[in-house]
């Protein structure tokens, strides 16, 4: 039987004067993302989001329940992660990025970012998202 694992995490999203910008991260093993993370004992999911993004990044954000999808897949035989990821609002706080997981943070406008991520289905997931960014 195989593994369960849950993560959740959030397409951050800024509005700027030329239109709306997602944050992306680099982990240190090189694939461009969102921020995400495991579910700790206790935490709901939007709890969980808005950690993992505070952790990752530094930032405060508002977590947009409103939004909400699952990817699953298998990251080690025998495992099978769901990832469920919200919108964050509203980013407050000066970007940090946590060097024990991530080696860049930086804002990607909406056009751009399909490009830059890495694997396809975080780029489903940003398709899913940017109606309603």
């Amino acid at each position: 039987m195989d593994k369960k694992e849950k993560s959740c995490g959030a397409v951050v999203v800024r509005q700027t004067e030329k239109g709306p910008e997602v944050l992306l991260i680099r982990h240190n093993a090189g694939h461009w993302a969102f921020p995400k993370g495991h579910v700790e004992a206790g935490e709901t999911e939007t709890q969980t989001a808005a950690r993992e993004i505070r952790e990752e990044t530094g930032l405060q954000v508002d977590i947009d329940a409103a939004f909400r999808t699952v990817t699953t897949y298998s990251p080690f035989p025998g495992v099978v992660k769901d990832v469920v990821y919200f919108i964050g609002r509203n980013p407050k706080g000066e970007i940090r990025p946590q060097l024990s997981e991530v080696n860049a943070v930086e804002w990607a406008p909406l056009a751009d970012a399909p490009a830059r991520i890495t694997y396809e289905s975080d780029r489903q997931v940003l398709a899913a998202a940017a109606p309603h960014l």
